[in-house]
């Protein structure tokens, strides 16, 4: 497989630095509240990069931490009167589910940082001691970024400014802060009132650690000094990834991460996700609009993960459409070939001919070109009496297998009670007519009778919530 890295800016092919195992981090959730699919989109598109490899022949080891601990936590579960243990454990739970919902692999290991502290203290007693960091005078204690030539070379930052020394004395002390403030950061957070009761001893006083040095910490546990490849979200290339090399290098050595696998933000509508517009949908959201989980996988598996990808209800209704000819293409397949149950992931692994779907399982492996894959699938079915059928139907399972889509079962048929479908007919006639309030309020009272409505461009289909 090649991959795109940050660091170099350069396509390269990636393997196991020892040769067994390809041990790869993803910067996980931040637990506070339900996660959209503008987070989930990383999520996915990571879930993609290990099914690739595994299904390659190549065995894994994914580790995904938990943030259960940052000013966001704290002050939300707060507000809601309730112990951060408890508030987090929920909202991690929420978290699973919908990850369970858009068939999202478990990682092997899942950290969280609560249950990191003791490995967090002793890497700042380290960074201490070898003069990488300094505690204040009321008991924080901050990286100071001049001690590391090397910080800023994976944003790409001007090298020149630390060189001026214009950081001297700015300090970022709280978790996230501006994309271009080139401060020290902090390490350990003295004990504020309204951190409340979350707070642990420390050699520096009572406090908690700095959103950055979790996974620092977490990655050495499990991972050790030198690892294969970090992922996450573009939006923390800096300040957050840029710090974890900084503080990781400077406290143990090594390599840290060989490769940096970052995803591209998601749009919805042209335009940025956000509470105030409306836009901003969970996988329970759309799934209360008629979509079913598998679809909005799809979307989110449709475009390359390196550009920007604008979400609509547009490309909801042309996922409901693609994965329907996907059906009705594997089904012509296994007939050809007399099977019948698909193959199962297992038996995917290190298959060797994917028949007329090789060069789509091909652009999986080309910097993980889902877009081109799924493009080149869509083609390959339109020649599928080339070639052996049986090696033809094992490849279309192996490129959806990659992409962790599901198809549609062909053969469901639902029986819709005559109200329902008068209430369906009417929805849809609102719809038409751009009636929007009044088609979205009879798709609430479908819903509240226990059925989803699905549009497609000439009709609608009904089905039981």
């Amino acid at each position: 497989m090649r991959l795109f890295d940050t660091l170099s800016r350069q396509v390269r092919e990636v393997e196991p630095v020892d040769g067994k195992t390809f041990r790869f981090y993803c910067c996980g959730p931040t637990v506070y509240g339900p996660a959209h699919i503008g987070n989930f989109r990383s999520f996915v598109v990571q879930d993609v990069l290990r099914r690739v490899l595994e299904l390659g022949g190549v065995k894994t080891k994914h580790v995904r931490n938990i943030t259960d601990l940052d000013d966001k936590t704290i002050r939300d579960s707060q507000a809601a009167g309730k112990s951060l243990k408890e508030f987090t454990a929920f909202w991690t739970e929420r978290f699973h589910a919908d990850g369970e919902k858009l068939n999202c692999m478990v990682p092997h290991v899942e950290p969280s940082a609560v249950e990191h502290i003791p490995q967090q203290i002793t890497m700042i007693e380290e960074l201490i001691e070898k003069e990488h960091a300094y505690a204040s005078g009321d008991g924080s204690v901050y990286f100071r970024i001049s001690s590391y030539p090397d910080y800023g070379k994976l944003a790409h930052l001007d090298m020149q400014e630390l060189k001026l020394g214009k950081t001297q004395n700015q300090r970022a002390d709280a978790d996230e802060y501006e994309k271009d403030s080139l401060s020290d950061f902090v390490l350990w957070k003295a004990r504020r009132e309204e951190d409340g009761e979350n707070f642990w001893a420390s050699p520096w006083g009572e406090g908690r650690p700095g959103w950055h040095l979790e996974c620092s910490a977490m990655i050495r546990q499990y991972l050790g000094e030198t690892f294969d490849l970090h992922s996450g979200g573009v939006d923390l290339i800096f300040p957050h990834h840029e710090n974890e090399i900084a503080q990781s290098k400077c406290s143990c050595g090594g390599e840290f991460a060989k490769h940096w696998f970052h995803v591209t933000h998601l749009m919805v509508d042209g335009g940025k996700m956000s509470k105030s517009k409306g836009n901003l949908y969970t996988v329970d959201d759309l799934v209360e609009k008629g979509f079913s989980s598998n679809e909005v996988r799809y979307v989110l598996v449709g475009g390359h993960y390196r550009k920007p990808m604008n979400f609509t209800f547009d490309t909801l209704h042309a996922a409901q459409e693609a994965l329907g000819k996907l059906a009705r293409g594997e089904k012509a397949l296994a007939e050809a070939a007399g099977v019948g149950e698909a193959p199962s992931y297992k038996e995917l692994c290190g298959l060797e001919d994917a028949g007329i779907f090789a060069e789509a399982w091909a652009s999986l492996n080309d910097d993980l070109n889902s877009a081109t894959a799924l493009g080149k699938v869509f083609t390959a079915l339109r020649k599928s009496e080339e070639g052996d059928a049986l090696s033809n139907w094992k490849g279309l399972h192996l490129v959806l297998a990659g992409l962790g889509v599901t198809l549609p079962d062909l053969d469901v048929t639902v029986d819709v009670p005559a109200e329902i479908q008068e209430l369906g007919e009417q929805r849809w006639a609102a719809r038409t007519a751009k009636e929007w309030a009044e088609s979205d309020r009879l798709r609430d009272e479908l819903a509240a009778k226990g059925w989803l409505v699905k549009d497609g461009k000439d009709g609608f289909e009904l089905t039981p919530a």
